[in-house]
């Protein structure tokens, strides 16, 4: 009887242990999506509409860049890859493609800036779901393969706003899906999963994660009042004839505070760190407007401890004139990134 009760005392005592090792490694786990979202601090959006990717250089985007972004105060850069159109038939990656992103990676890597990697097909996802599982899988599966072991302070981000068509369920499922295609390869890789883009803070509720992987970071983007974002945006045709839209009253300071805070409540009661990746003003918009929008957008997201990207570096929201090859001075004031 006493063997039987030892042999009891002892299995009791190895699930405990067990027990306890698990809980160490969820909070390792959660302390590494953390210190990744600490370390890539203020960021902005880069390569979404380059000529990069077919290997053209200086299109217009150039490597040195990432030295004057650097400079600037910005510590990450999101890369925006639409790798879809890079797959063949049988949804095999260019192996091109692969390498051309490793340069662009380790550019960014030896200019001390995070490397955020955006599998940004979000048209494509939204308008057919079923489609975009099969091909985002594909490129996951090439991706993580390729750069296991390889660049370990970028982080990957499942794909850039899922919505429209696919469902939560269906964002849940393939969620689910790449995290188990990832961690084969990269288990200790910080990932970053999109809330449902939707207009309705309260969605993230619908979001869910494996409790067992704690090294995950949930993005947010925001963007309203649409009205005066998107203002004189010739692909919104509701906006596209409006112009010098104003923004700063309270209540649309209220809003934003509102939105943000029903977003920290949900981090917190999940304990999941959060990513603004993106947020910004079309250009159109005037330019008093845009300082006092970003400004008090940066400063309530840093209040709320989040990392923040803007969109986007160059382009229509840009921050930065490729023709001139100076920085928007108005915008950048606004972000304000604190050197480091």
């Amino acid at each position: 009887m006493r063997r039987a009760g030892g042999q009891s005392a002892g299995f009791i005592s190895l699930c405990f242990l067990l027990a306890i090792a698990i809980a160490q490694c969820a909070v390792a786990a959660e302390s590494k999506a953390r210190a990744t979202l600490n370390a890539m601090g203020p960021g902005i959006n880069i390569l979404g509409y380059d000529g990069i990717w077919d290997g053209h250089l200086n299109a217009p985007f150039r490597l040195d860049y990432f030295d004057v972004i650097r400079k600037a105060g910005f510590r990450h850069v999101r890369i925006n890859l639409h790798a879809f159109k890079y797959l063949n038939t049988s949804n095999k990656l260019d192996p091109q493609l692969l390498s051309r992103l490793d340069a662009v990676m380790a550019a960014a890597s030896s200019s001390g800036l995070v490397p955020v990697i955006d599998e940004h097909d979000f048209e494509d996802c939204q308008r057919d779901p079923n489609d975009c599982v099969a091909k985002t899988k594909a490129f996951w599966m090439a991706v993580s393969g390729y750069l296991a072991g390889k660049h370990p302070s970028a982080v990957f981000e499942l794909l850039n706003e899922p919505g429209g068509d696919m469902t939560q369920q269906i964002w849940n499922e393939l969620i689910a899906d790449l995290l188990n295609i990832i961690r084969a390869k990269n288990p200790d890789r910080t990932i970053i999963v999109a809330a449902l883009n939707v207009d309705k803070p309260g969605q993230i509720d619908e979001l869910k994660l494996p409790d067992n992987d704690r090294n995950l970071i949930v993005a947010y983007h925001y963007y309203k009042p649409m009205a005066f974002t998107h203002q004189g945006a010739p692909w919104e045709r509701e906006f596209a004839n409006f112009k010098n839209v104003p923004w700063g009253s309270e209540a649309e300071r209220q809003q934003i505070t509102s939105d943000f805070d029903r977003i920290s409540a949900w981090s917190k009661q999940h304990d999941r760190p959060i990513y603004l990746g993106e947020f910004g003003t079309y250009d159109k918009a005037p330019m008093w407007a845009r300082s006092e929008y970003l400004s008090f957008i940066t400063r309530a997201a840093e209040h709320r401890g989040w990392s923040w990207a803007y969109w986007q570096f160059d382009h229509d929201f840009a921050a930065f004139n490729s023709e001139t090859g100076a920085w928007v001075m108005p915008v950048l004031e606004a972000l304000r990134p604190a050197p480091r």
